[in-house]
């Protein structure tokens, strides 16, 4: 999956959002952006393959963490213009031998 497809899921970017602050074990991550562990388990699994997070046991709990850094720029700064030129002027005369 690429990472573009990772990211297009509301829920997903949740996960990242939360995940930003901090590792998270799943049930607690699952009541923070509102789904159920089966799904959050799922979007998970989507996120790690992307290799976007990973996970490390702590006794019988499993916690996920961001293992990149991802940052959304969805519109260009407002320096950033973009300019159309008025391609040359046609010549209005005459064709051939007049």
């Amino acid at each position: 999956m690429s990472l573009i497809d990772a990211l297009g899921n509301s829920q997903r970017l949740r996960i990242i959002q939360q995940l930003s602050e901090g590792p998270m074990y799943v049930t607690e991550l699952a009541d923070a952006v509102g789904m159920n562990g089966k799904s959050a388990v799922h979007h998970l699994a989507v996120l790690e393959e992307a290799d976007l997070v990973d996970h490390y046991w702590d006794g019988n709990r499993k916690y996920y963490r961001l293992i990149r850094a991802v940052e959304l720029d969805i519109s260009p700064p407002p320096e950033r213009r973009f300019i159309l030129q008025r391609g040359a002027e046609r010549a209005t005369g005459p064709v051939g031998d007049e």
